[in-house]
């Protein structure tokens, strides 16, 4: 979760239903119970700050945000690569901006165009063969050793 909240994949509401979800599987500290306690609509910064401390407390480290992106690029491709994400569906972030460090995650973002409209121009290649290629490059890296423990 710490991953997953750094790279903006939580929503700010939904921490304290994830708070009670931690402490029912048996992480408790003080401030997880605490933000368990609070309403989805409290205060945002209230929600955020809460939450790192509850990590804090338990001794997770909240990883930097490129990580967390390289993490999220992970999971996007074993979405792809397991049918909960469509092809079209990776246009629409932002992935192409993420800093890689391996060839994998290299080979995978460079398939990711800006745009949809960009995909034919800028790749040079039709629908069929771009979604083929962008699932091989996806199970490239969704069976890649992990960046880092954690996430």
């Amino acid at each position: 979760m710490a991953c997953r909240y750094r790279a903006h994949e939580i929503r700010p509401e939904d921490l304290p239903m994830i708070a009670a979800e931690a402490l029912a599987a048996g992480l408790d500290t003080p401030t997880l119970c605490e933000l368990a306690a609070l309403p989805r609509n409290a205060d945002t910064r209230d929600l955020r700050d809460a939450f790192e401390r509850a990590l804090a407390e338990a001794a997770i480290e909240l990883p930097g945000p490129d990580l967390a992106r390289r993490h999220a690029l992970r999971r996007l491709a074993t979405g792809l690569v397991d049918g909960e994400v469509a092809p079209a569906d990776l246009v629409s972030g932002d992935w192409w901006e993420t800093e890689v460090e391996t060839a994998e995650e290299a080979s995978f973002v460079a398939l990711i165009p800006q745009r949809e409209c960009c995909i034919e121009y800028t790749l040079g290649l039709d629908q069929r063969a771009w979604a083929r290629e962008l699932r091989i490059a996806a199970l490239a890296l969704a069976s890649s050793p992990p960046v880092a423990p954690g996430c």
